[in-house]
């Protein structure tokens, strides 16, 4: 059973601004947990779920019967949103949701190899139709390339001993599972550094799951797409729960709404040089204690919110900002 918790699930929706009669996307479907209370919030409304993973989408698809009539399920990574919306004859929403990283259900399923707690095949592919796995990633990439994604992605300080490590051990056989991988960090990093900062291969598994997935990218694609196919009025919620994906959402909509510089003796910002979102949240909403409690996993949770508060111009745009006039 694809059972999930959603995280900030309140806090979200409220932020939201959900309209009876509005078209809102949740980008990460996930168990449901969202888009149930999306769903039951609209009337002649509509919810577009998306999620690359078939197990979620078949559990959902059962919990979001009742709101049948209201819901368009789309099997696919949420970097084709702009595609998939087309498609559907959607030019513009209300209301986009994110709430990234792996799920709890993908976590506890020991086959699907995202938990360093199992010893598992190496997968962690969030669509399974995808060529590559954590296997091609262990056994295939360089040296320098494991070297860079543990440092970019996982932020790890022992990034070329654990790859060090990795490489010398493949030359003899192939690595095959979890619980290999987890041996070959706990060898690789000093023991002093192994006994703080948690288990030392979350790290690690946390880098190699990005780099399957493509996790960073696809969010900087989406993101952008977010922003052009959000309506005036319409907001953008995201969910966040590691930096490197925080500092990326952050990133995005401090640019969306900051304004252009301008010389200092214009008295006021023309309209077509006014930053087309504001800021909703000027610090992100994190979990209250009593949600801490039941869900662990929501401590590293942050949402941001930006709302949509007129058409970009011609000098702006997502991707770069204001362009030099």
């Amino acid at each position: 059973m694809f059972e999930h918790y959603s995280v900030l699930k309140s806090e979200t929706i409220k932020q939201m601004h959900i309209k009876p009669d509005g078209v809102y996307v949740d980008c990460t479907l996930g168990g449901g947990g969202h888009s149930i209370e999306i769903a039951s919030r609209l009337d002649k409304g509509k919810l577009i779920a998306f999620d690359q993973d078939e197990h979620a989408l078949e559990a959902a698809k059962e919990r979001l019967a009742p709101y049948a009539e209201k819901v368009t399920l789309v099997h696919a990574n949420f970097r084709q949103l702009e595609e998939k919306l087309n498609e559907l004859k959607i030019e513009h929403v209300d209301g986009v949701l994110y709430d990234l990283g792996v799920s709890s259900p993908q976590l506890d399923v020991a086959e699907r190899g995202f938990s360093y707690h199992n010893d598992a095949p190496l997968d962690m592919r969030m669509d399974q139709s995808n060529e590559t796995s954590a296997w091609n990633v262990l056994n295939e990439w360089a040296y320098e390339d494991l070297v860079r994604i543990f440092f970019k992605y996982g932020e790890e300080k022992f990034s070329k001993q654990i790859a060090r490590k990795i490489e010398a051990a493949r030359e003899v056989q192939s690595i095959e599972t979890t619980g290999h991988l987890v041996e070959l960090i706990k060898d690789a990093i000093p023991a002093p550094a192994r006994r703080k900062g948690g288990h030392p291969a979350k790290r690690i598994f946390q880098a190699i799951r990005i780099a399957v997935n493509d996790e960073l990218g696809a969010f900087q694609d989406t993101l952008h797409q977010a922003a052009r196919t959000v309506a005036v009025d319409g907001r953008i919620a995201v969910i966040t729960f590691h930096s490197l994906e925080d500092r990326l959402c952050k990133q995005a909509f401090k640019k969306w709404s900051t304004n252009p510089p301008l010389p200092k003796n214009i008295p006021m910002i023309p309209e077509d040089k006014q930053p087309p979102f504001k800021m909703v949240t000027r610090k992100p909403i994190v979990a209250e204690e009593e949600e801490l409690e039941d869900n662990r996993r929501s401590r590293s949770a942050k949402l941001r919110v930006v709302e949509k508060i007129k058409p970009w111009s011609d000098s702006f745009t997502f991707e770069e900002g204001w362009k030099q006039t």
